[in-house]
C-alpha cells in the first residue's frame, strides 16, 4: 500500500475510469470521497458509541474526584507530585472527551454535544470551548493550508519556509535549530492553552455564552489555584502545578502534533478536493489500544479528518476500509510510528529553518491552483 512520511514525496495517481476522467481531476476525486463514505456509513461505523462514551465520562469522573479525596489524605507531602501527574493524564482524558463532543461524536443532539464539550472543556480542563471551536474548525477546513490553518501560523514555532523567511534576529537564529526546542515547549502548551482561553473570554471577539464560558473556567482555575496554596506549602503547590500543567501540555501537544507536521504544505492560491485535502495532509501513528487512549485516537489522524463525527473507538475499524480505498485510488497514506513520527517532525521543523523559498513544495496541488 502507498505510504509516504515526506511531505516532499506526497503524490497521487489519477483515477482511471472514464467517467472519473470526465469529471476532470478535482470532481472525480469528489465523486470518490462519496462513495467511501457510503461505504462507511453502510458499514455502520458512524453510529453512536453511547456505552463506551458513559464509560469513559463516568471513570473520568470518578478519577478526578478520587485524586482530590487522595490530595486531602496525603496533605503536606512531596508524594502529592504523584497525584499531580496523575491529574494531569486525568484533565488530558477531559481534553479528548471535549474534543469528541465538540465534533458531534458522543450524542445525537447538538445541543448535548455543545453543551457537554462546554462543560469538559471548561470545567475540568479550564479551557474555553468557543475559543478552541472556532479554531480547530478551521484547521479540519483547510488543513496544512497557508493562511486558512491556524496550526500552521506564526507563533514560537514556523510551520512553513515563508514564516522563517520572516524572522529577524535572535528570532531568526533560533528558528534555525526549532526542532530541538519543540519538546522543552511541548511542557508549555498546558499553559499557553490557558492564556488563550483567558484572552478569547477577556475580548470583544463574539462568543457564544461569554458569561457561561467565563464563570466555568474562571472558576476551574482560580479554584484549583486555591486549594492548591491554601492547603499546601508555597514550594509543594508551585511544584504541584508545575508538574501538573508540564505534563497537560506535554500529553496534549504530544497527541496533535505528529499529525500533521511534516506533511505537505498547500499554498493559499491552491484548491485541493476534500479527499485528498484530507488524506494526504495527515499522518496516522501506528500502535495498539494503550497508544488510542494515550493520544484519545487522534493516532487515526486520516479517518478522524474524514469523518470528523465518528465515534472515537469506531476509527480503528475504519482504518482497514480507508486504506484499501486510498491503496485502489493510488492516494498516498501515511502512517508509521510514534517515535519515528517525532522523528520526522524534529527533522522537518529543522528543515524549515534553514529553508528557501521552495521547500516542500506539495506537487500534487499544482494542479489545483486557483
Amino acid at each position: 500500500m502507498p505510504t509516504t512520511n515526506s511531505a516532499a514525496t506526497v503524490q497521487a495517481a489519477p483515477l482511471n475510469t472514464a467517467a472519473d476522467q470526465a469529471q476532470g481531476p478535482r470532481g472525480r476525486y469528489v465523486s470518490a470521497y462519496t462513495d467511501l463514505a457510503r461505504q462507511v456509513r453502510d458499514s455502520g461505523l458512524l453510529k453512536r458509541r453511547y456505552g463506551y462514551y458513559w464509560s469513559m465520562i463516568i471513570t473520568g469522573i470518578a478519577a478526578f474526584a478520587g485524586i482530590w479525596v487522595a490530595f486531602a489524605f496525603v496533605g503536606d507531602s512531596w508524594y502529592q507530585l504523584f497525584l499531580a501527574a496523575g491529574l494531569a493524564v486525568v484533565l488530558a482524558q477531559f481534553g479528548y472527551l471535549g474534543h469528541d463532543s465538540a465534533h458531534r461524536q458522543i450524542f445525537a443532539s447538538n445541543r448535548w454535544n455543545e453543551w457537554a464539550a462546554r462543560v469538559f472543556s471548561g470545567l475540568f480542563t479550564g479551557l474555553s470551548y468557543g475559543w478552541w471551536q472556532s479554531k480547530h474548525n478551521r484547521h479540519h477546513g483547510n488543513p496544512n493550508k497557508e493562511g486558512a490553518d491556524p496550526d500552521i501560523a506564526s507563533g514560537a514555532l514556523a510551520f512553513t519556509p515563508a514564516i522563517a523567511q520572516e524572522r529577524r534576529g535572535l528570532s531568526a537564529r533560533l528558528v534555525r535549530k526549532q526542532g530541538y526546542y519543540f519538546f522543552p515547549l511541548l511542557f508549555l502548551e498546558g499553559l499557553s492553552l490557558h492564556a488563550a482561553s483567558i484572552q478569547t473570554i477577556m475580548s470583544r471577539k463574539p462568543l457564544k455564552h461569554r458569561a457561561c464560558e467565563a464563570a466555568f473556567v474562571l472558576t476551574r482555575l482560580g479554584g484549583y489555584v486555591a486549594v492548591l496554596f491554601i492547603f499546601l506549602p508555597p514550594g509543594k503547590a508551585a511544584a504541584f502545578l508545575g508538574v501538573q500543567m508540564a505534563l497537560f501540555g506535554l500529553l496534549l501537544g504530544a497527541s496533535f502534533a505528529p499529525n500533521h507536521i511534516g506533511m505537505p504544505i498547500v499554498p493559499s492560491n491552491a484548491k485541493v478536493d476534500f479527499l485528498r485535502r484530507q488524506v494526504l495532509m495527515s499522518r496516522n501513528i501506528r500502535g495498539g489500544w494503550a497508544v488510542d487512549v494515550a493520544m484519545g485516537g487522534l493516532n487515526h489522524q486520516i479517518e478522524h479528518h474524514l469523518f470528523p463525527n465518528m465515534p472515537r473507538p469506531n476509527l480503528r475499524r475504519t482504518k482497514p476500509i480507508v486504506r484499501e480505498y486510498c491503496n485502489r485510488h493510488g492516494i498516498a497514506y501515511a502512517e508509521t510510528g510514534m517515535f519515528e513520527a517525532f522523528g520526522l517532525v524534529v527533522r522537518y521543523l529543522n528543515r524549515v529553518g534553514l529553508a528557501g523559498k521552495d521547500t516542500f513544495r506539495c506537487p500534487l496541488t499544482l494542479q489545483y491552483r486557483a
